[in-house]
């Protein structure tokens, strides 16, 4: 199907769930978690106000740099890696066709 890419997402448990996308919708890959009822909250809904949607970026994708209100987030969040991402921040673009991201872990454990 045209307009459509392929991002892999590796639960807390493990297992991996290949998602469709559409990139002519103006989604991000939180939302596109959402739709497939991954444990992703979203909380604020998008907008880089909380870290709910905190995802470790396995693959090797060129993406935008985080902008400061994702960092001062990432900051705030529990187990932070050097390729900790904010799920809501990343857009769904053709450019991330094959993304792979795994949820990262939540509160004390």
């Amino acid at each position: 199907m045209e307009n459509m890419i392929d991002i892999t997402v590796i639960d807390r448990e493990g297992k991996q769930h290949l998602l469709k996308a559409p990139t002519d919708m103006s989604m991000n890959v939180m939302e596109i978690c959402k739709s497939y009822e991954l444990p992703v909250e979203g909380i604020c809904g998008g907008m880089a106000l909380c870290a709910s949607c905190h995802v470790y970026v396995k693959s090797e994708h060129d993406l935008d740099e985080p902008s400061e209100d994702e960092e001062h987030m990432l900051d705030q969040a529990f187990f932070v890696k050097s390729n900790s991402r904010l799920s809501c921040q990343i857009k769904i673009t053709n450019e991330i066709n094959g993304l792979i991201v795994q949820l990262a872990s939540v509160g004390g454990g």
